[in-house]
């Protein structure tokens, strides 16, 4: 569990572009595919005032048969557009080699995608070579993981922070899921609120491309994200979407990317009224009052917990259970609230009634049967 000390030496990103208010979108395409196709893309961002460049050398692909990229060779492309536009360049990098190929080349900024966020031993190997490099001027940035484990993020930040990286932030790319919706890769967007809190001075980034899969949800999901105080976005934007190689439903052109940004609304995060505090203040008292119910509600699953102990019945009554869950969605429905998310409440709410009665009939065993501990 991480304490106030663990980020306590956290620097703040370097500003690519300063008082430029594009400073924090990092926009380019999928994948470098030619020397031409990076540049053109680079230099019509350029002109729009983005100050930080993707393009990735190195693609982790499902298939064997996919394109995986050019290599150590398109490094070369990515610099030279560094060079002769004034944008910061950046790639992903999934193993030591490529950490190395990548110093070499002159690049400094870095991100780990969600398929090694989720891979300890792969974290760590790239946090090694790194620490082996020198990391005074590195910044990396790390995706989410595929699944929605938020310890495994913290965990994938710690292991670079250890290692001597000191500038890191963090991109919400969204999270797999078996649940049919309209997007890729799934909000869930308290994962990212939650990592937000536990480390304040983290800047973290929304990639709506991956989260949306879709060109056309790119630009409400931007909008989401700097709603919810999100510090920038990673978009992928390519000078010809219909011809990539890779990822082609969800580029957008520069053009396309231009208007989207001219039409994102940024909010004042920080911005107080009397108004606002009495509405926070009267929250605070709904929030007092849902604690003391919800205490009163498990305690009364507790004495029926010892009831059912005590009559020999089992814990879980999968008809009451139903009937109970039934019953609170129409409800719900009546109150004009979201009966999926009363749904998932009384889910939470049975699951901590059923480990307290589960508590109570282990400790009354333990009682009963001193020897069992």
């Amino acid at each position: 569990m991480i304490d106030s000390n663990t980020f306590s030496q956290l620097q703040p990103l370097p500003c690519p572009r300063p008082n430029n208010r594009r400073q924090w979108v990092i926009a380019g395409p999928c994948s470098a595919e030619s020397r031409e196709q990076v540049l053109d893309t680079a230099r019509a961002l350029s002109r729009m005032g983005v100050g930080l460049f993707r393009a990735g050398v190195w693609k982790p692909r499902t298939s064997p048969d996919s394109f995986a990229g050019h290599g150590r060779i398109a490094l070369a492309w990515l610099m030279e557009a560094e060079r002769t536009t004034g944008l910061t360049a950046s790639t992903e990098v999934a193993t030591p080699e490529h950490v190395v190929d990548a110093l070499n080349a002159g690049l400094r900024w870095f991100w780990i995608g969600a398929r090694t966020t989720a891979n300890p031993f792969a974290v760590q190997a790239i946090a090694d070579a790194l620490a082996q490099h020198g990391t005074s001027n590195i910044t990396i940035l790390v995706k989410n993981p595929i699944n929605p484990d938020l310890e495994l993020w913290i965990g994938a930040l710690q292991r670079l922070y250890n290692a001597g990286i000191k500038r890191l932030g963090a991109i919400h790319r969204g999270f797999s899921t078996f649940a049919s919706n309209q997007y890729r890769n799934d909000p869930q967007w308290q994962i990212p609120i939650e990592l937000k809190r536990r480390i304040p001075p983290l800047t973290v980034f929304c990639d709506p491309s991956h989260m949306g899969g879709r060109t056309e949800l790119i630009a409400p999901l931007s909008q989401q994200a700097l709603d919810m105080g999100f510090d920038g976005l990673m978009i992928e934007c390519h000078c010809n979407p219909a011809t990539a190689l890779s990822d082609k439903e969800q580029q957008i052109t520069p053009t396309e990317l231009q208007r989207i940004l001219e039409s994102l609304v940024v909010r004042n995060h920080n911005l107080a009224s009397d108004n606002l505090s009495e509405l926070r203040q009267q929250i605070d008292l709904c929030d007092d009052q849902l604690l003391d119910i919800m205490k009163r509600r498990l305690d009364l699953c507790c004495a029926i917990g010892r009831i059912k102990k005590d009559n020999n019945i089992s814990i879980v009554q999968a008809k009451r259970y139903d009937e109970i869950l039934k019953q609170r969605i129409e409800q719900a429905t009546q109150l004009h609230l979201d009966p999926q998310f009363v749904q998932s409440l009384m889910q939470l709410v049975h699951h901590e009634a059923v480990r307290l009665q589960l508590d109570i009939l282990n400790n009354s065993h333990h009682d009963d049967n001193p020897k069992m501990n």
